[in-house]
């Protein structure tokens, strides 16, 4: 958005002209407006035709250049929804995708009562904080290498258990890279995960919100099913007899993640697609029941 004065509008500026001719969608105007001026939508709606602050414009019109240069929305507000609950999101973290759902609502499927479930590679928390929101007889943990991520995931937790009334310090937190994170002999009744899981050379990660996400969480090397192959390989020690392993991977992958767990001597191996119809999580039942 260019400086007001260039753009030939009228003093004093409203709301809804700012919306109007940042030249962006008009929900993504309404969001960045919501974020500048910390009013709701229904205020914002409300009061549409009332001048606007300066200082509002002022930031209104840096949040709406980032955005005509491709930055997330989500980075740019900082959040998101998931599941029906905001969660904060920095450059720190991947942004949650609608795919995402998939796994948390096979987890809670899965999941026996008071189980134990660990969360590889949490990111925002986003999985973990669903979990233990769904169903607070779970004993859940979460992991991640990066210590500003698990800050992040740590205050979603706080805020969110907080606002429902749950138990605050209903997650453990653990950093390290996926099992290394973990106490030798510690075993879970579900493991989950969403792995870096993009080869190094697609191209998609030079396009949209790709270009802007951490690269460590969005690609594992040239293969990019390399950080699938820790996770599976290292399950069996730190699984109990009949837990699950779940995964989340690229549409094209399925076939590959399903061969793997079989080789490794997992039982029951099945995918899941995603809301566009893709196999998006692969898992399989660690024998012993």
């Amino acid at each position: 958005m260019k400086p007001v004065p260039d753009q030939g509008l009228k003093l004093p500026i409203t709301h809804d002209q700012l919306i109007r001719d940042c030249q962006l969608p008009r929900l993504e105007a309404r969001a960045l407006l919501e974020h500048a001026s910390g009013q709701r939508r229904e205020w914002l709606i409300a009061h549409g035709d009332e001048p606007v602050a300066a200082a509002v414009i002022a930031t209104f019109a840096a949040l709406a250049q980032g955005r005509r240069a491709g930055q997330p929305l989500a980075y740019l507000v900082g959040g998101c929804e998931f599941r029906g609950h905001h969660f904060a999101v920095s450059e720190d973290v991947l942004i949650p995708r609608t795919d995402t759902e998939t796994i948390v609502d096979w987890a809670l499927e899965l999941a026996p009562p008071a189980a134990r479930v660990i969360d590889l590679g949490t990111g925002s928390g986003v999985i973990a904080i669903s979990l233990a929101l769904a169903r607070p007889d779970l004993e859940v943990w979460a992991t991640d290498i990066s210590p500003a991520a698990l800050a992040l995931a740590a205050g979603n937790a706080a805020w969110l258990l907080a606002t429902t009334g749950s138990d605050q310090d209903a997650i453990t937190w653990r950093e390290g890279t996926w099992w290394a994170a973990i106490e030798p002999g510690g075993r879970f009744d579900l493991v989950v995960s969403n792995p870096p899981y993009i080869r190094a050379a697609d191209h998609h990660l030079t396009q949209g919100d790709l270009r802007f996400e951490p690269r460590a969480a969005l690609t594992p090397g040239p293969e990019g099913t390399e950080a699938l192959a820790v996770l599976i390989d290292g399950a069996p020690g730190h699984l109990t007899p009949g837990a699950w392993l779940i995964v989340e991977h690229g549409f094209d992958q399925g076939e590959a993640v399903r061969s793997r767990l079989a080789a490794r001597g997992f039982e029951a191996i099945t995918s899941r697609r995603d809301t566009a119809g893709h196999e998006r999580v692969t898992g399989g039942r660690w024998p012993g029941v």
